[in-house]
């Protein structure tokens, strides 16, 4: 075969879909992406993302096929000329994502955690799966602690749940309530929902997951169970409590938390977690970037909302003082707004994290559409308690610095940045991964 020949079969390999400057070619045969991962996600924010992608090509009678493999699916459209264009979904587990990206039967991987480090190492021909390209946070969700609508406790600390879901605390009488024997519900161990838990909960305090847990790999499956059940308790991501009871979790000295929406987008709230799509950096897949960023992009974040997932969209919100308040945040809270996003670091640096840098540029669309550049934002910073207090107080304002010097490179010019140490924690401190969630920084417009 000459060169000339195998240039121009390549070069055939991709035939666009119509004649529009958005298209995105797409081989001969076969489907144009696969997405293998994570259940949470692809149980139906990520059906509903490529629905969306594909009718923003223009592709008309979108639909999802299910085959006889149970979370598995087809998305199908086709084009103008009649010519049918195909989406895989498997959704067996966050970890089935990466193994997949290694086998080459995925384009994109969907997690409910963060990649590990093994997984970083095991997929490094692939590029750095940790780089700001690779990593991209699609949206946020909250671990619900759920319970029979009927039962009567309000409120758990983390403690308590890893002392429960290991099987060291039986009844429901040891937690001062009635019912008998606890029943308890998890994810199976492919599940990112279930990584999650384990590393928030029951890494933390020394704990493993009983055996007497009912597994499962459906969300909607293990909910209906625990709503079922007086005795019953589980774990679920946000948008599959359906007709289950939460609880408000405590986690070290934090105030006890709903899994409300505001403290999710904020990442306050205990058991708040990322979503992620991984992209390869190596890969060469076009529909794979398209879908990331149009997962971005404001139409795909109305999708997050819409599925039951917090969108990464940057409102102002209210906060209420109480006396639980350092006097100087009490004082800001009456006399400013909250915007709903934090920055927070990489793990033992003073660096933004992947999200945000995402974040950043949405805070700056917020300002300067809301007209708030000239000395109207306030940047608070919190640090931890691992070190004295003064310490925490100083490096504190230094992240918030950090923050700062992003925002005036865009022309921000800021009314004050203040830092509170180790006060407010969200999380406990006695592990670093609440470390890292301590270490925030708040954005405050007037």
């Amino acid at each position: 075969m000459t060169l000339r020949v195998l240039f121009l079969l390549m070069l055939c390999a991709w035939l666009p879909l119509t004649t529009s400057a958005s298209d995105l070619p797409t081989p001969e045969q076969g489907p144009v992406l696969r997405i293998q991962g994570s259940n949470t996600i692809g149980a139906a924010l990520g059906p509903a993302l490529v629905e969306g992608l594909l009718r923003q090509q223009g592709l008309i009678k979108v639909h999802s096929e299910t085959p006889d493999k149970a979370n598995e699916l087809r998305i199908v459209g086709e084009t103008v000329q009649g010519r049918r264009i195909e989406v895989e979904l498997t959704a067996h587990g966050s970890s089935t994502g990466f193994t997949a990206l290694k086998t080459g039967s995925a384009d994109l991987a969907a997690s409910s955690r963060p990649i590990k480090e093994r997984e970083v190492l095991d997929l490094q021909s692939l590029g750095d799966l940790k780089s700001a390209r690779a990593e991209q946070v699609i949206a946020i969700d909250g671990l619900a602690i759920i319970l029979h609508p009927q039962n009567p406790l309000k409120q758990l600390d983390t403690v308590q749940l890893a002392r429960i879901f290991s099987g060291e605390v039986k009844t429901w009488e040891e937690l001062g309530g009635s019912g008998g024997m606890i029943h308890l519900y998890a994810r199976d161990d492919q599940s990112g929902t279930y990584d999650t838990f384990k590393e928030l909960v029951l890494n933390g305090h020394g704990k493993t997951l009983s055996g007497a847990a009912k597994r499962f790999e459906s969300s909607e499956q293990l909910s209906d169970a625990v709503s079922l059940d007086p005795q019953g308790i589980g774990f679920i991501g946000l948008p599959y409590v359906r007709q289950a009871k939460t609880v408000a979790i405590v986690d070290g000295q934090s105030q006890a938390m709903l899994p409300q929406n505001s403290l999710i987008a904020t990442e306050d709230y205990p058991l708040s977690r990322r979503l992620f799509f991984y992209l390869p950096p190596n890969g060469k897949n076009p529909w794979a970037e398209a879908l990331v960023a149009y997962a971005q992009s404001s139409q795909g974040q109305a999708i997050v909302a819409a599925n039951g997932f917090i969108a990464q969209t940057v409102q102002a919100m209210a906060v209420t003082p109480n006396a639980l308040m350092p006097e100087g945040y009490q004082g800001l809270s009456r006399h400013a707004q909250r915007l709903t996003v934090n920055f927070r670091f990489e793990e033992g640096s003073a660096s933004l994290d992947n999200k945000a840098r995402q974040d950043l540029s949405r805070v700056l669309d917020y300002i300067k559409q809301h007209d708030k550049t000239e000395r109207q934002v306030t940047l608070v910073g919190f640090g931890d308690a691992k070190s004295d207090p003064a310490r925490a107080d100083l490096l504190s304002k230094l992240r918030a610095m950090a923050v700062r010097r992003e925002l005036v490179k865009s022309g921000v010019v800021l009314r004050e940045v203040r830092g509170f140490g180790a006060e407010m924690p969200v999380a406990a401190n006695n592990e670093d991964e609440g470390r890292i969630k301590n270490r925030r920084v708040e954005v405050w417009v007037y």
